[in-house]
């Protein structure tokens, strides 16, 4: 029998008014109570159940009888005129999942259950409303469906059982217009240099590809997984130069081959262990372990369904961790997104787009419960908006680990078997790879919808802790995780320098109906796939059961150099391992760089105190650089309990942390800082100089709370627009050399990185919509002792503060010259001399004890490290006599790098000075018990003389949600 628990709220109907917001925001009307007039949420409960079960679940399991009132009845009995929002059949339902697992627990006999959002209303709606409200507010078309009315039987159907039929695909006779049609309705993401290669392979071995094995070349061929412009040959006309620079591998040439000088020149002391060769990089940390950190992107599948995008790409980099070495432990999080406005105005959304702030509301919520779920905390990361990303936001994902020192490499073996551990296949996920590798139009969300996949962190949970314990136990020789491609890509990465025999009806599936190509392309989540040694797969069995995680053996790895699959006996696919990893043809691009047109430069001028006054607050009120409390509130960055500074500090616990540091090994004082650097207003000038930038703003980060600059690891990651457009791909070109040479000049190797390229989207009238050039840059340090870490809140009255570093008429792009409305200056350009420099003595300063408060100059410049300062630690400042000839509205917004505000107490000031002997440092300050903030100009007048409280509200108000 099939039973319906529907549950309301006894008070506050928060999810009614959370979806009558939302439609009076996307209609700029005010109907929405009257069309939502109460929600619902429950369950759709196929078994047996008695009234005792029903009574037990309601009383003890599935509501809380203090705030919900629910109620059992048979499916499509209730009256109320209702609109019933259910996952799609074969979307992932994790909480469904728990709750069958739950009522097995307690005996109830289910065999099967289903969540619903119910929403109650009239009979008859507007046809424009009922538009908005259904495919806008209450469903998102991508995973969900709405059933009006009663719910029937049939919406828990999800597969019936699969009759295997092979099936191959006709590619030899085609001509070039049928491989460019095949590859596009088949979401292959191939060129057309690409479908000519596989059809003249196919041609010589005198038969056509079946399905399996077109899917299986078209993800490991992908973007997303090969990186093939980065590795491609590309001719760059610089234009400014004249010069012409060819690259037959860009990444190799640039961002590796910075590390590979860096570590050159380190000789017998390199702390580099492996980068760029697994999932993720490691480098030395203490005597027994040592520390790894990925950065991944997820964001075309969040733009199409922010929740589950957002969830399964911090999902995704957390397997990452588990899938380095023989296992890493991950230890914090950490998350970067980029969107468009909030407050953006709901009639200029493109079709198929999702208004920014429910992109935001969906994102956060998905980083949230995966993380907190996991007991990982989420420690450090930044949010940035620009309309640009209004079809294409960006999201970041980030994850640090620990890893003994004997178990950061792997091996797999021929006659090893090919174990699959952890959540079951499904068609959740299906050419998400491929999906990944293409530009957004407005038929991505349902086109692609099935490439979105709902992560499970409870599933994923689990088998991080098999998988240590596996690992300690030596039960495995290799690893890695079924991300982008699935098995296709999980099997086949393993397997390239061996060979595989795979039998795909041995996968554990979420239920019938899977052909043997899903199964083998689906990304599901929370799978790993292991390499163990036959001997040892009765151990790896035992324990997965004791965990109550599923493992299946799905064939062998063997030195065959083939890739073999089988269904039921049935050879479904036999590719050659070299033609599928090395037979892609290079890709050839030409690309130009030719600089923009400058503005004209406003000429410097005196800055009123009024307007200086208003610009700070407006810059603290920008959405970028105001309070990101909101957001990192419903993170849980204490879980573990290594966290030693937060990502909010100060007296109150809500200034903006520079960095954050955690002890990975509880016990010991050695800590690793976190950081990070995006700066991608300035690549509207030069991309060259944004990504020099970046990369300073991710090392004074960790700098300004105690890493030691000498032992810092950088990661890159290019979220670039058509790169098809040979000036966008220039810019591309150009920030990568600014890598290597920021880089090198810096000593910080880049152990590990990744592109999301084609973030653009088409409209239906053909213009297209680029995101701005983005590169993201975070940093991983090494802290001595946290017990010296120091923090950006101001400490006491009576202190000198110092500005470290020079500061120089440039406020191109910054954000002075957004809340103003100027155009044209000079772009920050970095001192690669001084830089390095710079570092060593403030670390040196602070590691000497000589430093109280330590913050980087950003976004704003001097007033706004200042004005946060000083509202972060309750303690005001007056700032006078700022060295240099420059205008003040340079002097207090200037962006220049590679500069902090330091507090030192007047014992300390000889020493502190005397550390930054020979390099730019000046006192400008002291601190004061009054609650305000003063900033004198050139002829001594203050420009700034505002409250502390003002200047907080200025900064937390925007994101007050």
């Amino acid at each position: 029998m099939l039973w319906e628990l529907e549950i309301k709220p006894l008070g506050r109907d928060g999810e009614r008014e959370r979806v009558c917001d939302e439609f009076d925001l996307l209609t700029h009307a005010e109907r929405g109570g009257d069309l939502i007039t109460a929600s619902a949420r429950g369950f759709l409960i196929e078994g047996d159940l008695t009234e005792e079960h029903r009574e037990r679940l309601t009383g003890e399991v599935l509501l809380d009888p203090l705030v919900d009132a629910g109620t059992f009845a048979p499916v499509g009995t209730r009256a109320a005129h209702s609109y019933t929002v259910l996952l799609k059949p074969g979307v992932m339902d994790p909480v469904a999942q728990t709750v069958l697992d739950t009522l097995r627990l307690l005996g109830a006999p289910a065999t099967a259950v289903r969540t619903f959002r119910r929403y109650f209303g009239p009979p008859e709606i507007p046809s424009l409303d009922r538009d908005v409200l259904f495919r806008k507010v209450l469903a998102n078309d991508a995973i969900e469906q709405i059933v009006v009315g009663p719910v029937k039987a049939a919406h828990l159907a999800v597969g019936s059982p699969y009759q295997f039929k092979l099936v191959r695909v006709p590619i030899r006779e085609l001509n070039d217009d049928g491989l460019v049609r095949l590859s596009k309705e088949n979401t292959l993401a191939l060129s057309l240099a690409e479908m000519q290669q596989v059809q003249a392979h196919f041609r010589d071995l005198g038969r056509d590809p079946t399905d399996a094995e077109l899917e299986t070349v078209a993800q490991t061929w992908s973007e997303h997984c090969s990186h093939k412009t980065l590795k491609g040959t590309i001719t760059l006309t610089d234009h400014g130069t004249g010069e012409t620079r060819t690259y037959k591998n860009l990444l190799k040439e640039t961002v590796f081959g910075a590390t590979q000088t860096i570590r050159a020149a380190l000789g017998a002391n390199d702390w580099c262990v492996s980068v760029f060769a697994d999932n993720a990089g490691i480098v030395t940390f203490d005597d027994n372990f040592h520390i790894c950190i990925k950065v991944e992107t997820h964001n075309h599948p969040s733009a199409i369904e922010p929740y589950g995008g957002a969830n399964t790409g911090l999902g995704g980099v957390i397997r990452d961790l588990l899938g380095t070495g023989l296992g890493a432990k991950p230890v914090c999080n950490t998350d970067v997104f980029c969107f468009a406005p909030p407050d953006y105005d709901p009639n200029k959304l493109p079709a198929g787009v999702l208004h920014p702030r429910r992109v935001m509301q969906g994102v956060v919520a998905g980083v949230r419960d995966y993380g907190n779920r996991m007991g990982i905390p989420t420690v450090n990361g930044a949010v940035l908006f620009d309309e640009r990303y209004l079809a294409n936001p960006l999201v970041f994902c980030g994850t640090v680990g620990i890893i003994p020192k004997d178990k950061a490499f792997k091996q797999v073996y021929d006659g090893d078997l090919i174990v699959a551990v952890g959540g079951r296949t499904g068609r959740d996920g299906i050419h998400g790879a491929t999906f990944s590798s293409l530009e957004l139009t407005h038929e991505s969300e349902t086109v692609s919808g099935g490439a979105v996949q709902i992560g499970n962190a409870i599933t994923e949970k689990k088998v991080q802790d098999v998988i240590i314990q596996a690992r300690d136990r030596g039960l495995f020789s290799a690893i890695t995780d079924c991300g982008a491609g699935g098995f296709s890509s999980a099997v086949g990465e393993m397997a390239a320098d061996l060979g595989a025999t795979v039998m795909l009806d041995q996968a554990p599936l979420k239920y019938e109906g899977l052909s043997y190509t899903e199964i083998w392309i689906s990304e599901s989540q929370e799978r790993m796939v292991l390499s163990v040694p036959p001997a040892k797969w009765p151990a790896l069995l035992k324990l997965c059961e004791a965990e109550d995680v599923e493992a299946a053996v799905l064939g062998t790895f063997e030195a065959s150099g083939r890739l073999k699959l089988s269904y039921e006996g049935n050879v479904v696919a036999d590719l050659d391992m070299h033609f599928l990893h090395d037979g892609r043809p290079t890709v050839i691009k030409s690309a130009e760089w030719r600089a923009p047109a400058p503005a004209p430069h406003a000429p410097a001028r005196g800055l009123e105190a009024e307007a200086a006054h208003d610009a700070l607050l407006a810059i603290l009120g920008h959405y970028s650089v105001s309070s990101k409390e909101w957001v990192i509130r419903q993170y849980d960055h204490e879980v573990q309990g290594g966290s030693a500074v937060k990502p909010l500090v100060g007296v109150m616990n809500d200034g903006p942390s520079d960095a954050a540091v955690v002890m990975p090994v509880l016990g010991s004082w050695t800590g690793a800082a976190v950081g990070c650097g995006i700066n991608p207003q300035y690549a509207d000038l030069d991309p060259y100089w944004m990504a020099a930038a970046a990369i300073d703003e991710a090392v004074r980060n960790v700098v300004a709370v105690g890493a030691d600059p000498k032992r810092v690891a950088i990661l890159d990651n290019f979220c670039w627009g058509n790169i098809h457009d040979p000036q966008v791909l220039g810019a591309l070109v150009r920030t990568a050399e600014a890598c290597r040479d920021v880089a090198v000049a810096f000593g910080t190797p880049f152990i590990s990185g990744k592109d999301s390229l084609n973030n653009t989207y088409a409209t239906q009238g053909g213009e297209r919509l680029n995101i701005p050039h983005t590169l993201l840059v975070t940093a991983l340090g090494r802290v001595p002792d946290v017990r010296r870490c120091v923090t950006m809140d101001l400490k006491e009255p009576g202190n000198a503060l110092y500005l470290v570093g020079t500061t120089k008429d440039e406020l191109g792009g910054s954000h002075f010259h957004l809340v103003t409305g100027r155009t044209g200056g000079h772009v920050p350009r970095v001192d690669l001399a001084t830089a390095p420099k710079l570092f060593a003595a403030v670390h040196k300063a602070i590691s000497g004890g000589l430093v109280r408060a330590c913050h980087d100059l950003s976004e704003g410049g001097l007033a706004v490290a200042a004005a946060e300062m000083c509202f972060a630690g309750g303690i005001g400042a007056d700032i006078t006599g700022l060295p240099g000839e420059l205008s003040d509205e340079a002097k207090l917004f200037s962006e220049s790098p590679t500069r902090f505000l330091v507090e030192v107490k007047p014992a300390d000031a000889s020493a502190f000075e005397a550390t930054f002997a020979g390099l730019p440092v000046a006192r400008v300050g002291v601190t004061l018990s009054d609650t305000r903030l003063r900033i004198a100009g050139a002829n001594g007048e203050w420009l700034v003389w505002v409250k502390l409280a003002t200047l907080k509200e200025a900064w937390q108000k925007p994101l007050r949600w």
